[in-house]
């Protein structure tokens, strides 16, 4: 069978692939768009498994709320060029939509997932668009939010998707409070939500700490307690966001300005993207020269 312009276009249409990989594909298959369509999947899971060992360190954090639920996931790739890319967003979306809608307890559950009617998963899916972006894309974590209705999410993205963050706020529906806090989030870096969620062990090893500190300034024993408990206050502003004051308004602290709405902060997740990935550190003039020796 002739394969005509017409017939590749089609197929880049349906697919996204490059022209003569869709012209190849119609070729393997004698002009079958839909046994075509399967041939460049098929290429593509291949093309996927070769950059496997590639380190995905950069990539975007999402947020996609549907009424009284809400998800904030990390999508990986491996350059920061990439997540310009319209179908990286793209991507980033529909996993999103995917994750509210089936709710997998894990990443690897989520993989497993069919992802619509012709039994495509989540994983295949993820690798089709490795083959049509050109690099290594892996989803890393996400984590699922409920509320009621007299609740309010506060959803912020930070510089395009380096850093995401989300908030729940209980007895209040202003989502722009929620959102103020959430950007606080991202600014200030909190490790805990409040005081009682620093554990034991964490807080007496931090007063060990202060204590052998004011001792070793010279202070005399009988006010090193007071200076101890005094500096564990210090500790907390700085790890708990409740205790935080608050960057719009540093008069306040957080957990003043959720009750000036009589709202409470119920939980926050914060995604900083790579953090905890080792990123590989190339020489672009060495790998260029490396090149140009081999010719």
């Amino acid at each position: 069978m002739a394969i005509t312009a017409k017939l590749v276009k089609e197929l880049r249409e349906k697919t996204g692939a490059g022209m003569m990989d869709c012209k190849k594909a119609l070729q393997e298959t004698d002009g079958d768009i839909e046994q075509a369509i399967d041939y460049l999947r098929e290429k593509g899971i291949s093309k996927a498994a070769k950059k496997a060992d590639r380190i995905a360190a950069e990539g975007s954090a999402h947020v996609e709320v549907s009424g009284n639920e809400a998800v904030l996931l990390e999508l990986n790739c491996e350059t920061d060029f990439v997540t310009k890319n319209d179908q990286f967003k793209t991507l980033a979306q529909d996993l999103a939509k995917h994750i509210l809608s089936q709710k997998p307890e894990t990443v690897e559950d989520a993989l497993k997932q069919p992802l619509n009617g012709d039994g495509e998963t989540l994983e295949e899916f993820i690798n089709s668009n490795i083959a049509k972006i050109g690099e290594k894309i892996s989803l890393r974590r996400f984590t699922l939010f409920n509320k009621t209705d007299n609740d309010a999410f506060g959803a912020y993205i930070h510089m395009g998707g380096n850093i995401g963050v989300v908030t729940v706020l209980e007895g209040t529906t202003d989502e722009q409070v929620a959102k103020d806090i959430a950007m606080h989030v991202a600014a200030v870096n909190p490790k805990y939500l409040s005081r009682d969620a620093v554990s034991a062990e964490d807080v007496e090893k931090e007063r060990e700490v202060l204590k052998t500190q004011a001792l070793n300034e010279g202070k005399p024993e009988h006010i090193v307690e007071k200076m101890v408990e005094g500096r564990l206050n210090k500790f907390f502003e700085e790890i708990c966001l409740l205790e935080q004051s608050f960057v719009k308004d540093p008069d306040q602290k957080v957990k003043q300005v959720a009750k000036n709405h009589n709202a409470t902060v119920k939980s926050f997740v914060r995604y900083e993207v790579g953090e905890g990935i080792e990123k590989r550190e190339d020489n672009f003039a060495e790998e260029v020269m490396s090149q140009v020796n081999k010719k």
